[in-house]
């Protein structure tokens, strides 16, 4: 019986980190360029469930990864704004390395450099990209290969990086940035994207399917928490016969 209470508590705390996960996915529904985590948990144990009522997760755990595909894009005609059609990142320069992000809401620095919504410098092929003080917001145009030009004139293009089928590995470190492990290969130019300007790529977060997967997560929760009460009950009894 306590090998069995065991992997039920196992179980609540599996289902009480998903809960979190799905709690935060919802969170940022309206979040720019949001990658959503996916969780098998609660799938499993209730595929599980459905196969035989009562049986126990065998040590299954929690996995949960990061969902890359795309999310819509949204016109904002914010000059500004960039979104990327296809797999890539843009990178975004800081004192502790380089972090890669899917949120193209830029801004302008007083020094006329492309920079995120915090300051910090986007990466460039050549380094970073400026615009001249003469040029004008309004004047900028963005090839879809992410080549920033005004007038003609190029200022630069956009590092964008794919990490091919080594993005599983990468490590949430927020504000909707990710790194990369140290020791990991250094990631590829990316290939066949575009780079869309006026338009931000919005969460991939999927409301419905989030708030299904709360649904489960409590009942299973709720189930399991029944089934630890009925067992406490049951020995309360026994103690209770036994002491006369």
């Amino acid at each position: 019986m306590s090998e069995i209470t065991e992997k039920i508590g196992s179980s609540i705390n599996a289902l009480t980190q998903e809960f979190d996960i799905i709690t935060h996915n919802l969170a940022n529904v309206s979040t720019v360029g949001y990658k959503r985590r996916c969780n098998t948990f609660s799938k499993h144990l209730e595929s599980q469930k459905a196969a035989q009522e009562g049986e126990t997760t065998n040590g299954f755990e929690l996995n949960s990864a990061f969902d890359f595909s795309q999310g819509p894009m949204v016109e904002t005609g914010r000059p500004l704004d960039f979104a990327i059609s296809g797999k890539g990142f843009f990178v975004i320069e800081t004192a502790e390395g380089e972090l890669y992000t899917r949120n193209g809401m830029f801004q302008a620095n007083q020094n006329g450099q492309i920079v995120d919504t915090q300051g910090r410098i986007v990466s460039g092929e050549n380094g970073p990209i400026t615009i001249p003080g003469s040029v004008g917001l309004a004047q900028l145009n963005v090839a879809n290969d992410g080549t920033v030009s005004a007038g003609g004139a190029s200022m630069g293009k956009f590092k964008i990086v794919d990490f091919k089928d080594k993005q599983s590995g990468l490590v949430a470190v927020g504000g909707n940035c990710f790194s990369r492990p140290g020791g990991s290969e250094e990631p590829e130019f990316a290939e066949s994207v575009v780079v869309k300007q006026g338009y931000q790529e919005s969460s991939n977060v999927q409301m419905v399917e989030e708030m299904v997967d709360m649904i489960m997560v409590s009942r299973l929760y709720e189930a399991n928490m029944k089934f630890i009460s009925a067992g406490k009950d049951r020995t309360s009894s026994l103690m209770s016969v036994a002491m006369g």
